[in-house]
């Protein structure tokens, strides 16, 4: 049986992980980042492309 609190939970996560996928989206870093990429960003989705650009930059802040 499928608990109702976690069922919501996802439900709210996934919705708060869109809004944030396209908050970055619409961010010019990213748009600077994705114009830079050498693959052919028409072929990642936008999920894809989001967490390879956090990615990178998490790692160079980490320097």
């Amino acid at each position: 049986m499928t608990n109702s609190t976690m069922t919501g939970n996802q439900q709210e996560e996934a919705a708060v992980w869109q809004s944030l996928q396209q908050a970055i989206a619409d961010c010019s870093g990213f748009q600077e980042w994705q114009a830079q990429q050498e693959t052919d960003t028409d072929v990642k989705s936008l999920d894809q492309q989001v967490r390879s650009y956090l990615r990178e930059t998490l790692e160079t802040l980490a320097y």
